[in-house]
């Protein structure tokens, strides 16, 4: 029997209106051997589709910094006969939306279309991929507005928290983000640069692809030859070098000249293949996850220290990270991390408690159907399930994965987890009583 989504899901859903009995997750394989998975739903007349490849802004060389990101932005900037002014008519006319981004390890894309225009859709998508033009007038533009985002970046407190913990936290490492030189290698990147890259990163290999909506598995196969086949195979990509976790704590602070600094707190967390994955997701939703959180309560309620502080999972191929973001006066920036601090050592001592695990797990279950709101996110979904190794049935599973995990591995994984001894502070903004390094 082939993997069931139920209706728990299918009743929240409601932009794509899935009907209320199971819906069915299919495997196609098209005749060139490509393969995809399909939610076919034709309660709407729409087809969305969520893909990506192996390989990303990490692998680029360090003399093209930028590169994978123009690259993928630029697909949509004109192909084949039709320049970019054309190539926007063009899905304009078909009612399409075709985009395409990338990130450490991927580049992505996504497509929207009408199932009338579906052709239309899939024979933009093909020429954006087998045909980018790169013309040299759009690379100028899209580059300057590259530098200027970064001008405005900087001064974004937040940002710069951020792009400060990767280069901290990731020092040496290909996912560091290092932004130094990046401004000087835009300037001197080439159309012939960008076709390089994209010759080497949109490949068969390595693709992954996610379908939903008004389109069958016959439908989509002959679809996705037509927009993919035409692209080569290839030996993969080299894989990313392990990290190396840090193994001292650091507090770090950038000035600006602004009334509340910005705070990025990480400490090293777990791959997503980790057996302990869901005892940090309950861990991580305890202890920042909501207005019923350790920290917002600590934190907000108790002191006023700040308007949000949160905690969160973040999981990419080689390394995996728990981080607590807030932002706080800069006079009482310094106790709001003392706060915070104190609520980790108490979470390592004592535990949690029976009640926050039951009310973690209840929300934890509930909130991914509520984020299926629209065929796109269903499809990303599906998307994001396949790059993290997961089967098709694993929806049908999760809510039990999450019920099944007891209040002692929760405890265990703090003490895992929370640990000071390794964790990098990034403090942007002005503040007061602070011993750090700069």
């Amino acid at each position: 029997m082939r993997p069931r989504v139920f209706a728990l899901v299918a009743a929240l859903v409601g932009l794509v209106a899935l009907r209320a009995e199971a819906i069915e997750i299919q495997e196609v394989k098209t005749p060139l051997g490509i393969k995809a998975w399909l939610v076919e739903d034709k309660s709407a007349p729409l087809v969305a589709l969520s893909f990506s490849f192996a390989g990303g802004a990490a692998s680029e060389p360090e003399s093209q910094k930028g590169v994978t990101s123009l690259m993928a932005i630029m697909l949509t900037d004109g192909a084949g006969p039709l320049d970019a002014e054309a190539f926007r008519r063009r899905q304009e006319d078909a009612a399409a939306y075709l985009g395409f981004g990338a990130s450490d390890d991927r580049v992505g894309g996504t497509l929207r279309v009408l199932t009338a225009n579906r052709d239309q859709g899939f024979d933009l998508l093909r020429l954006a991929l087998t045909e980018p033009r790169f013309d040299a007038d759009m690379l100028d533009q899209r580059r300057a507005q590259a530098i200027a985002g970064l001008n405005q970046a900087e001064q974004r407190p937040r940002t710069v928290a951020e792009r400060t913990l990767m280069a901290t936290m990731f020092a040496g490492h290909p996912y560091s983000r290092d932004s130094s030189g990046l401004r000087e290698t835009l300037k001197t990147l080439t159309p012939a640069d960008l076709k390089s890259r994209a010759s080497a990163l949109l490949r068969r290999d390595g693709l992954i692809v996610a379908a939903v909506g008004d389109i069958d598995a016959q439908e989509l196969a002959r679809q996705l030859d037509r927009a993919f086949g035409g692209l080569p195979d290839g030996k993969p990509q080299a894989a990313l070098p392990g990290w190396n976790p840090p193994d001292k704590p650091r507090m770090l602070t950038i000035e600006r000249p602004v009334p509340q600094s910005s705070v990025v707190m990480a400490m090293p967390g777990i791959l997503r293949s980790d057996p302990d994955w869901y005892a940090a997701l309950i861990l991580s939703h305890i202890l920042g996850g909501g207005q019923q959180s350790r920290l917002f309560e600590q934190v907000r309620e108790k002191r006023g220290l700040a308007y949000s502080v949160s905690a969160s999972l973040r999981s990419s191929d080689k390394a995996g990270m728990l981080v607590i973001s807030t932002g706080s006066a800069n006079e009482r920036v310094a106790e709001a991390i003392h706060v915070i601090q104190g609520e980790l050592a108490r979470l390592r001592a004592d535990g949690v408690t029976e009640q926050e695990v039951a009310d973690a797990k209840t929300y934890l279950s509930g909130a991914l159907a509520l984020s299926l709101d629209s065929s796109g996110a269903i499809a990303g979904l599906l998307h994001s399930q396949q790059v993290d190794g997961l089967p098709r049935d694993f929806l049908d599973h999760r809510a039990d994965l999450i019920a099944a995990v007891p209040k002692a591995d929760v405890d265990r994984v703090a003490r895992r987890l929370l640990r000071d001894d390794v964790m990098t502070t990034i403090v942007v903004g002005k503040p007061v009583g602070l011993a750090v390094e700069r």
